[in-house]
């Protein structure tokens, strides 16, 4: 019975989690020229990768530039990765080029 359970919060805390991604926001991309990425990333990321990119249901960012170049970022913010893990197109536009360049240098 304690298993059940155990698998039934767990099973909701990720699924709770993984709906937060994003922020409370319902548009996709604020869009501005003069957005600054890491209040994009503290918008639309902090909910999953921490508020220092830490990682929390999402993974560590710290130093993802040292894993990722920025075209490679880029692909992942606006495709998504691990089938929906990491939801596609939640920045878009000139935001999610900034934010890959951002965490890109994060080495």
């Amino acid at each position: 019975m304690k298993r059940k359970l155990l698998t039934l919060i767990m099973g909701a805390t990720v699924v709770m989690g993984l709906a937060a991604c994003g922020g409370g926001s319902s548009s996709k991309s604020t869009d501005t020229a003069s957005a600054d990425p890491q209040k994009i990333v503290n918008q639309k990321c902090s909910s999953c990768h921490g508020d220092q990119l830490q990682g929390v249901v999402g993974p560590n960012l710290q130093k993802i530039g040292s894993k990722y170049s920025k075209a490679e970022i880029l692909d992942i913010i606006k495709n998504g990765k691990g089938g929906g893990k990491m939801p596609a197109g939640l920045i878009s536009g000139n935001d999610a080029d900034k934010v890959a360049e951002w965490l890109a240098a994060k080495k």
